[in-house]
């Protein structure tokens, strides 16, 4: 495999040239969008077995799980951009107030411009080429910045996007601090930024030298209550699949568990089961269970395993960089594991006994990108949506509102701003100017001094 690079020199030529593209109008042709999705659909179907070994590489993703998990997903994006993206691109047609009668008033959606999209390694397809497909279907130009955690992946988008794509166009920059930062110093007109918390806080304050609009989406402690009433069959099995998926690697994962008490002893027992049906009796040679990323965040993950909490799995290689999936039992608001984002394959038991105490537990902790709710009570399970803040829910599974186009993906306060996923991620690539048009055979005499008593009273009429 080549490795396409350019140098922190060029970075700034990129995007000079972007820009200069953008301007020729050529984006904003509609063929030319739904073209691009389409050789974007054809380059990654013909290239698929190198983007498989390539993830592989990175940290043993088997190509069952990166289709299901990202390739896949893409293909459905694409799919459903090229079907709508001509309808989303209209003008829209709004009501004229009668201050502004006889007159017209429409919504005219365009491209920001330039953009740069800035990817995630835990799922380096998905959370990079994902966020390309709106910014395409939208016209905007694109550079993308793939995670060099993923070394592998990253080189392997860069030599299908950089081959078959004009660099005016669309172009991956590799690279690590000193290309991302080179990136930030430019004036795009759009970045869409996904990875921690923390780096999102440096893209922002980079965004604002250039006023660029920014889209970030983060992560944080994702909840899931498993009430008294729930399934707790099913709910282990969705549970323990969502968990453990991608080696818990996942920013919508669940990252802790809130069960009743009534119900803990039986769902501990049906966790224990699922994981045992998952993974096989030794599940460091399951093809389902990947490795972590590197031995940094490996370590980082050992050291939050407490283990006198542990009632399941623990067992890690370091060589390797395995953590067999685990559950840890007895867990408290102040252990160590419940101060930061899990982001691997531990799973924490938090029990509870009443619901408003275990709400007011989860409000003083940052607002999270995902929630979970395991209940057979619709009216139940819809209170309790209500009365919590998050970007997204699934109720009675995990993970999947993120595999539905129709639902905007994003977070709030900590674990985000903004959203895409289909017509939203449009919408997040484009401004929408708002137009008026007047008549010329009219013109409204009271809104012109002298200012009477008369004059005053039809402007209230007209204006109220």
């Amino acid at each position: 495999m080549s490795i396409v690079e350019s140098p922190v020199s060029k970075v700034e030529e990129i995007f000079h040239k972007q820009a200069a593209f953008f301007h020729t109008g050529k984006t904003k042709d509609i063929a030319f969008r739904k073209q691009s999705l389409k050789q974007l659909f054809q380059v990654l179907k013909a290239n698929e077995s190198m983007l498989n070994a390539a993830i592989y590489e990175d940290f043993k993703k088997g190509e069952f799980e990166t289709y299901v998990t990202e390739i896949g997903l893409i293909y459905k994006e694409l799919k459903y951009f090229m079907k709508h993206v001509e309808r989303w691109a209209l003008p829209s047609a709004v009501p004229t107030n009668l201050a502004n009668m006889p007159g017209k008033s429409w919504i005219s959606p365009e491209p920001f411009g330039t953009s740069l999209i800035i990817g995630a390694w835990n799922y380096p397809y998905e959370l990079t080429l994902g966020p390309l497909i709106p910014a395409i279907a939208a016209g905007n130009t694109a550079v993308l910045k793939p995670s060099e955690l993923a070394p592998n992946a990253s080189a392997a988008m860069a030599e299908v996007i950089n081959k078959h794509f004009d660099p005016q166009h669309i172009a991956v920059q590799e690279g690590a601090v000193a290309e991302a930062q080179a990136l930030l110093n430019q004036p795009f007109d759009k970045i869409f930024f996904t990875g921690s918390t923390q780096v999102g806080k440096i893209v922002m304050k980079a965004a604002a030298e250039h006023l660029s609009h920014v889209t970030l989406e983060l992560g944080g402690k994702s909840p899931c209550f498993v009430l008294p009433d729930a399934n707790i069959t099913l709910a282990a099995k969705r549970i323990v699949w969502g968990k453990f998926l991608n080696a818990g690697q996942t920013c919508i994962a669940p990252d802790y568990l809130l069960v009743h008490e009534s119900v803990k002893a039986k769902l501990v027992t049906a966790l224990k089961t699922e994981i045992q049906a998952l993974h096989g009796d030794n599940p460091e040679e399951s093809e389902a269970l990947i490795r972590i990323i590197n031995d940094r965040h490996f370590q980082r993950l050992h050291q939050l395993i407490d283990p006198e909490k542990v009632i399941f799995g623990g067992q890690t290689n370091p060589s390797t960089r395995y953590i067999a999936p685990t559950l840890m039992d007895h867990v408290t608001w102040d252990d160590a594991i419940m101060q930061e984002e899990i982001f691997g394959p531990i799973l924490p038991i938090l029990t509870y006994s009443d619901l408003s105490n275990a709400k007011q537990a989860v409000r003083k902790l940052s607002k999270p990108l995902a929630f979970y709710v395991f209940s057979r009570s619709a009216r139940t399970a819809k209170e309790l949506t209500q009365d919590m803040s998050f970007g997204g829910c699934t109720i009675n599974d995990t993970l999947m509102h993120f595999t539905n186009p129709a639902l905007p993906f994003g977070g709030v306060g900590a674990s985000g701003m903004g959203s895409y996923h289909g017509k939203a991620g449009f919408a997040c690539f484009s401004n929408y100017k708002s137009i008026l048009k007047k008549a010329t055979w009219f013109e409204p005499f009271m809104r012109y001094a002298p200012y009477t008593p008369f004059k005053k009273k039809l402007m209230k009429w007209a204006l109220e």
